[in-house]
């Protein structure tokens, strides 16, 4: 994503040995926040998955648009910037940030550096920012990983991907597909033919054809 601060992770022995350690320190951060949030981007398919797949950039959650002013009294002294058309700015304070902005950069004042994907919904449901007529309910947006970390449906979050998949989104594609029942592919298949008709992941969802 442009204007992302890349924050590259060793995937080694150490790292494996404390499994999920960057989940673990957003989930510390996020303690006691009062609405929803969950891991997004990648880390949400390997929580999905129950193991780290490869290495990860950088550490995304996703709130909702509404709560855009409570995570910023939640990440009090932390400083934030928003991304406007691939561009980093400032996000001031009492700044009510509207469509088609919807990225957020925060960073504590110790260096910890957290991106915030804002979301969009409209009574009970979530919907998809670039397709509104793409909608689930939001008790379906996300699950909860056995230590209990709350994180984005890997369904969901292989639609935001669709849109220009980059090498480390076809690793996730093909670590999660096995693992996506009927109901999960179904949903990602049919949000994928309204979005980005066409598109070469569908294929690989549809079941194979019966004689």
């Amino acid at each position: 994503m442009t204007g992302r601060v890349k924050r590259v992770r060793r995937f080694d022995v150490a790292a494996m040995a404390e499994p999920f350690a960057e989940p673990r320190r957003v989930a510390r951060v996020m303690e006691g926040f009062p609405r929803a949030w969950f891991v997004a981007g990648g880390w949400a398919i390997d929580l999905f998955l129950g193991r780290e797949t490869r290495a990860h950039e950088d550490d995304e959650i996703a709130i909702l648009r509404a709560d855009q002013e409570e995570i910023r009294r939640h990440l009090a002294g932390w400083t934030f910037e928003k991304v406007v058309s691939g561009v980093r700015e400032p996000w001031r304070e009492g700044e009510e940030l509207e469509p088609p902005i919807h990225e957020i950069h925060a960073r504590s004042p110790g260096g910890e550096i957290l991106e915030i994907l804002l979301n969009e919904a409209a009574g009970d449901l979530w919907r998809f920012r670039r397709n509104l007529d793409v909608a689930r309910p939001l008790l379906e947006l996300g699950l909860r990983s056995a230590d209990g970390i709350p994180f984005l449906a890997p369904e969901v979050v292989l639609l935001y991907k669709a849109k220009a998949p980059r090498p480390c989104d076809e690793q996730d594609l093909a670590a999660v597909l096995p693992r996506l029942d009927i109901g999960r592919r179904g949903w990602l298949l049919r949000a994928l033919e309204a979005c980005h008709p066409g598109h070469p992941w569908i294929a690989r969802l549809r079941p194979p054809a019966t004689s």
